[in-house]
């Protein structure tokens, strides 16, 4: 059976519950990070010398990085729908998964899921927040004008560029901060949530994050 490390509440690990259960994949879950602790032991040093979740175990094969396990599960188990022979095809998901783990993953993630929401008030920078929130209303007014006339990523059917930029949206649109009208964007996240995957494991309450810097 599949193994999966990583605590519920990582992102990148939300991204690989999610895909695993678009596929309908059994799996282990083995919490991992955070207050659950292992990453440091020999053990999964050995799996990922990084030490960080998430990490598959397929039967033998380790893959550690969460873009890079998303491709191996619709490599291995995904064909068709997330995974296609075709390169040119590939490089559609293949851009926006790039773009989403360079560009919108540290606008948001970085600036301001942690530098707002996860650092304590007395400690916030506010020039990085606000830096952060200014690169996040560009980046969704980008994906706004990409999404018109689609009712996923790139077009009618759940890929994987949905489920790279598609995990942002939960918390994105649960902070209290200014974000720009994305009514395409919204619509988008409105058929995520109607995917009982995506409520499972990326709908999951933050609040117990809030002015956490460590575990």
């Amino acid at each position: 059976m599949l193994k999966i490390w990583g605590r519920r509440n990582s992102f990148n690990v939300q991204k690989v519950l999610w895909l695993a259960g678009e596929l309908g994949l059994p799996h282990e879950h083995i919490p991992a990070g955070g207050s659950f602790g292992q990453i440091d032991s020999p053990e999964f040093l050995a799996m990922n010398p990084h030490g960080r979740v998430p990490v598959i175990d397929d039967a033998g094969t380790i893959v550690w990085q969460s873009h890079a396990i998303l491709r191996y599960l619709a490599a291995r188990f995904g064909k068709d729908q997330f995974w296609s022979d075709d390169a040119g095809k590939r490089s559609d998901d293949d851009r926006w998964m790039d773009w989403s783990q360079t560009a919108l993953q540290p606008a948001f993630l970085t600036d301001i899921f942690w530098g707002f929401y996860r650092t304590p008030e007395a400690r916030r920078d506010w020039a990085v927040i606000n830096r952060g929130i200014e690169r996040c209303s560009r980046h969704f007014q980008l994906l706004d004008r990409w999404l018109d006339g689609k009712n996923y990523m790139l077009g009618d059917r759940l890929g994987l560029a949905d489920i790279a930029v598609g995990t942002h949206l939960y918390r994105y649109f649960n902070l209290d901060i200014e974000r720009p009208h994305v009514p395409n964007v919204e619509g988008w996240y409105q058929r995520l949530q109607e995917r009982a995957p995506y409520r499972e494991h990326v709908m999951i309450p933050f609040d117990d994050l809030y002015g956490k810097l460590d575990f």
